[in-house]
């Protein structure tokens, strides 16, 4: 007897509109599938993450205190990463929307260990910086919990190399990130964030496997700061809306502005929104976010 169709959801994170934030595609297995399948799916996908989950709880013996638990693992359309934040809450959205638990919290066991999401209640925001549809929705966010990403000194002598991938831009603070050696470069401005138009053949030369970019947002704005996320070494040219990345982003900004909360915004050409909380105790950042499911179907291989 052959495999049971497999049924997905695409979810666009970190948005309350359907076509902007980080589309991903949310698996559910009822058995194991082996890797190069779960490769081959995220490559026909091809979007910035697929997310697999096979339930580990039995359904019947939840409760609405209880906390339901899932495997979850992502894959870009060239390679499975160690941790991902939009497909994790585009997962926790379509379990909560979907009816397959019955609770307001949800453990996932990941290559980064175990991280919850919950439901909170909405704040509100808009997607766009010109409030262009920002209509008020009826719907519910959701609150990641995920481990700070350190970051580590990076030879000031790379400083020249790395304006010039970034077309010119001055370059005030250049690090790397522990886990993955990302690039981490701060820009004197949000709006040179946004204005950005990076060279992809020569981002593909740099050390690690992508180059993030930050700067403080505009004043009057709303937002604390922004940032863009390059990643063409993981088949994604640019990371619309990348919650791991934040994971480090939103440490930095806590040391250099001495707070913990913030909002935060994507200036990719999708755009989206985090809400950031840093816990320099635990080492632990909440990110909180909406999600809209785009897409429903099932795949018959």
């Amino acid at each position: 007897m052959g495999k049971k169709p497999v049924k997905y959801s695409v979810v666009d994170a970190f948005t309350d509109s359907a076509f902007k934030g980080n589309p991903a595609a949310v698996c559910l297995l009822e058995d194991e599938r082996d890797d190069q399948w779960l490769q081959s799916v995220a490559a026909e996908f091809n979007i910035s993450q697929t997310g697999y989950l096979i339930r580990t709880t039995e359904p019947d013996s939840e409760t609405r205190d209880s906390v339901p638990r899932f495997h979850l693992r992502w894959f870009t359309p060239v390679a499975e990463v160690n941790l991902c934040g939009h497909a994790t809450l585009a997962a926790s959205h379509f379990l909560f929307t979907s009816g397959l638990v019955n609770a307001n919290k949800i453990e996932f066991l990941t290559r980064s260990g175990v991280l919850t999401a919950k439901r909170v209640p909405e704040t509100k925001q808009t997607d766009s910086l010109n409030l262009e549809n920002g209509e008020a929705r009826d719907c519910f966010m959701i609150e990641l919990d995920f481990p700070v990403i350190p970051l580590t000194e990076f030879d000031s002598a790379e400083l020249p190399s790395i304006s010039k991938v970034l077309n010119g831009a001055s370059v005030i603070d250049l690090k790397k990130t522990t886990t993955d050696g990302d690039l981490f470069v701060v820009l004197p401005s949000g709006k040179i964030v946004a204005d950005l138009q990076p060279q992809s053949d020569e981002i593909q030369k740099c050390p690690g496997r992508g180059v993030i970019v930050t700067g403080l947002a505009p004043s009057g704005s709303g937002f604390d700061f922004f940032s863009r996320f390059f990643v063409p070494k993981m088949g994604i040219k640019e990371d619309p809306v990348c919650g791991s990345a934040h994971c480090a982003i939103a440490a930095y900004w806590s040391k250099k502005l001495g707070k913990c909360d913030f909002v935060a915004y994507q200036a990719s050409p999708r755009g989206g929104i985090i809400n950031l909380h840093v816990d320099e105790k635990s080492q632990r950042v909440q990110l909180r976010g909406e999600a809209v499911t785009v897409m429903e179907g099932s795949i018959l291989v």
